[in-house]
């Protein structure tokens, strides 16, 4: 199964650099969105991806029951969907914004940085 994932996680990681390195700003905004997939899927497996008990402790236990599926992974992934997120919208509004300034989304051709 990790290895698997393991591939997955290099191909979007190929697509999305394979995205930010073309001139259109959509694509960059597509590119940046699969980067931050590949980054969580990362986090997953790392994590290693198990089927166990939660990590909850019984009443009167000091620590959950072993084995139990790591928390922290989780954790990240859950903060770094949120980061992503913001990034995208700010991503999104930026490229709407140059848009309306130079009417392209072509990088090479906008030539103009102010107004």
């Amino acid at each position: 199964m990790e290895g698997m994932l393991a591939v997955v996680v290099g191909v979007l990681y190929a697509a999305s650099f394979y995205l930010l390195l073309r001139p259109s700003m959509v694509k960059l905004i597509i590119g940046l969105g699969l980067l931050s997939h590949a980054a969580n899927l990362l986090l997953f497996t790392v994590g290693r991806v198990t089927r166990v008990n939660p990590p909850i402790a019984p009443v009167g236990a000091l620590a959950p029951v072993e084995p139990f599926a790591n928390p922290l992974p989780q954790a990240l992934i859950l903060t770094a969907i949120v980061i992503s997120f913001g990034v995208l919208a700010f991503a999104m509004v930026l490229l709407y914004r140059s848009y309306q300034m130079s009417g392209t989304d072509n990088l090479n051709e906008m030539r103009r940085t102010d107004s």
